[in-house]
């Protein structure tokens, strides 16, 4: 179980709080991917879409960013992505994990551990650990296919149609050998939102997407007391991201139509692992060798557009080129050992083990004539300046002790060390405590540190954006354009997390848990350093950038990744499950899962120019971007050959301080210090699904509509739309802008 090292401990009988969550039930959310599953299913995880045009959904537990969750695969560390968020909102900065590359079809369960967990994984586990379990056992082969789309209509534009075609079976082979391969083909169109002011621009909606996964899990004894086991996943993605639509006053010539800029990004995902396990060493300890290799490439392209000054310049433009690639990569090698003891009678477990990381980070400048001379529309190339690799070394060493040392009593105790070659050392410790007062009822807390460790994309990673009024860079920390704006070297996050909660069933099969945290975390890392105007543009062009010329300096901005703030995270997480039983007329699962949190800011850090390092609206996407609850409450009907499927999803309010855009006094139009704060009010979510077993469960057919009420965000205001178009509040988590989703699925088992 994830959060300890003891193999006889459960999710009800841990002393942190576990949520298990079955593949079944994943698929049961209608959701074509892992992400938008746990969202649908978990109430202390959010999901929101970062990398830019890369566009990888981050999960948000606990209100946190993507980047202080752990992501684990069968219990070994996942690598993230190479693509980092660089638009502006509560991710920025983020690379997290892309579960997604995952198929829903190879998952067996997924593990959820809402506590701090770096004195036992190390880096990042400061909201907590999602560990994803793959099918290992042989099963038939399942195969299935579902297609669905939003509503169309004049004022929300495209319906955005999509499918998905998985299957996955395991055989099992020379004892207890086994084999499990999975696999998924996913598409989804360009889901485009329009509105009555500028229906001709496509920018603002979901991008097109296509993915090939697969996953394949073996194992097999090799001797008596040796075990065998690997794991390989592999995903290619193409997706395409529409950037603002350009007037065929732009360049005629070429396009006397207008053009739309697009981003492609062609993407490969892998990752492996292989590794020994057995009970002999030293007479009677378990023991783990294994090592993993994963590394996520990104290759962007720019296409449908133009460099205008490189044409008025040779009277012709190339209209699509290589703007940039990213490689991240990671190697990690584990050795894990335990033994269970008796100490005066009672029982004591003991862990301990090593871990080397190897993490290298490339970046890949663009083709000349998608830099040079203010670069291409839309988004430019990455320039020389801006191109390298880095890598770093991790050595870390731990100890993890589970002791009962009276009746009804666990205490488990964690410690870490980690050396990392490019800032130095860091260590974590972690106490909890679990009392069972009867079998009906039982307490739990928790205290630790943690950390987490500057990334080296975020260390290393720019990039530029240009639309026709404005452009955004973010600027790497170490570069002399970042210096210029006050940066200074990054250091590893500092986190305490405290818990208490109790575990109670008050009546058979009643069960309820409810747990209370709070999370301080120092030197956040987030984007901040925003400058605009003038310095900005001095900032962008010592990264080798002459931005196209008319630019209102006012809407040129740079900033980049700095240790900006400190806050605490307060928040209560009740979880509740019956089962109904109707006799001959089935029975009813009943769930509620509720979150409640809040963040505030207890530190604002200055740059080297003595100025803040972000402002009242970087401010707001730290603490008030999260829905402050959300509510999941859940009921599934089984009755003989039908299950009927019920979810209601409440998420609670959000607050953005949003830009002045269009029709606002000259004075604060695009300004960084003032805003206008804006309120998305608390939204409930209806879904329903039904499925009809036929051939002894072996064929279903699923009906399901997910936001059967079309429920969407609030609309901004027209002042505050970018362009006029942009007609939401992408910065908040929460309610799609997409509205409801209409699907169909069938699925055969041989």
């Amino acid at each position: 179980m994830t959060g300890t090292r003891d193999a006889h401990r459960t999710a009800r009988s841990s002393s942190s709080p576990i949520d298990i969550i079955t593949g079944a039930e994943l698929a049961r959310t209608g959701a074509m991917n892992v992400s938008d599953a746990l969202v649908r299913t978990d109430p202390s995880i959010n999901s929101s879409i970062t990398g830019g045009s890369g566009v990888v959904a981050g999960l948000r537990m606990r209100g946190l960013s993507p980047n202080e969750v752990l992501v684990l695969v069968d219990g070994k560390r996942r690598h993230t992505t190479g693509v980092v968020a660089t638009y502006s909102g509560p991710e920025h900065g983020a690379t997290p994990v892309d579960l997604n590359t995952i198929p829903v079809s190879a998952i067996d369960h997924i593990e959820v551990l809402r506590d701090g967990a770096a004195a036992m994984y190390g880096s990042d586990a400061i909201a907590g650990v999602v560990n994803i379990i793959l099918k290992k056992k042989p099963s038939r082969l399942n195969t299935t296919f579902q297609t669905g789309a939003h509503p169309f209509s004049y004022l929300y534009g495209s319906p955005g149609w999509d499918y998905q075609l998985s299957a996955d079976g395991g055989v099992g082979f020379s004892g207890n050998g086994y084999l499990h391969v999975s696999g998924q083909v996913y598409h989804a169109d360009h889901y485009v939102t329009g509105t009555h002011y500028r229906p001709e621009d496509y920018n603002f909606g979901l991008p097109e997407e296509t993915r090939e996964s697969m996953a394949i899990e073996a194992g097999r004894d090799i001797t008596e007391n040796v075990k065998g086991y690997m794991n390989i996943t592999y995903m290619h993605r193409h997706i395409q991201n529409y950037m603002t639509n350009r007037l065929p006053s732009v360049l005629p010539q070429v396009y006397p139509y207008g053009f739309n800029p697009s981003v492609v990004n062609e993407e490969n995902d892998y990752a492996a692992t292989l590794g020994l396990t057995g009970d002999t060493l030293f007479g009677s300890f378990h023991w783990d060798l294994s090592t993993t290799y994963g590394a996520d490439e990104s290759k962007l392209s720019t296409i449908n557009s133009a460099n205008l000054l490189y044409y008025a310049t040779y009277g012709s433009t190339p209209t699509k080129g290589f703007t940039s690639g990213y490689r991240n990569a990671q190697w990690t090698n584990n050795l894990d050992i335990s033994r269970s003891f008796k100490v005066l009678s009672r029982p004591l477990k003991l862990a301990f083990g090593a871990e080397h990381r190897l993490e290298t980070y490339d970046i890949v400048s663009g083709n000349e004539p998608t830099y040079i001379m203010g670069g291409f529309q839309g988004a430019p190339g990455l320039t020389p300046q801006s191109a390298g690799n880095w890598s770093r070394d991790v050595w870390a060493g731990y100890i993890d002790v589970a002791i009962s040392p009276i009746d009804k009593l666990d205490l488990d105790f964690a410690g870490r060390f980690e050396h990392y070659t490019d800032f130095g050392n860091s260590e974590s410790g972690k106490i909890s405590a679990r009392y069972e007062l009867s079998k009906r009822i039982a307490f739990r807390s928790t205290i630790s540190n943690g950390f987490r460790a500057p990334t080296l994309a975020e260390q290393h990673f720019s990039s530029l954006s240009v639309t026709p009024t404005g452009a955004a860079g973010s600027l790497a920390v170490a570069s002399d354009a970042a210096r210029l704006l006050g940066a200074s070297p990054l250091k590893p996050e500092r986190s305490t997390n405290v818990s208490g909660g109790i575990v109670f069933e008050p009546l058979p099969g009643l069960h309820v848990t409810a747990d209370a945290y709070q999370i301080n975390i120092r030197d956040r890392i987030v984007g901040g350093g925003n400058y605009s105007g003038t310095v900005a543009e001095q900032a962008i062009a010592l990264t080798g950038i002459d931005l196209p010329p008319g630019l209102d300096p006012r809407n040129v901005s740079a900033n980049y990744f700095s240790n900006g703030a400190s806050t605490r995270t307060q928040g209560v997480d009740i979880n509740i499950d019956y089962v109904t039983r109707f006799g001959r007329f089935g029975k009813v699962d009943w769930s509620a899962g509720i979150d409640l949190n809040r963040t505030r800011l207890h530190h604002l850090s200055n740059d080297t120019n003595n100025q803040p390092l972000l402002n009242a609206q970087a401010i707001g996407w730290l603490t008030t971007s999260v829905p402050r609850s959300k509510i999941i409450l859940n009921a599934r009907w089984t009755v003989g050959e039908w299950d009927v499927n019920v979810r209601q999803t409440r998420y609670g309010q959000t607050t953005g301080n949003m830009t002045y855009q269009i029709a606002a006094p000259a004075d604060i139009r695009y300004s960084i210090e003032h805003f206008a704060e804006f309120e998305n009010k608390p939204r409930w979510m209806t879904d329903l699904e039904v499925t009809r077993h036929f051939l002894s469960h072996r064929l279903h057919v699923t009906l399901g509509i997910n936001n059967l009420f079309n429920v969407r965000p609030r609309k901004l205001p027209l002042i505050l739309r970018y362009n006029g178009n942009s007609i939401y509040d992408t910065s908040s988590s929460g309610i799609p802008i997409s509205g409801s989703y209409y699907y169909g699925r069938i699925g055969f088992s041989l």
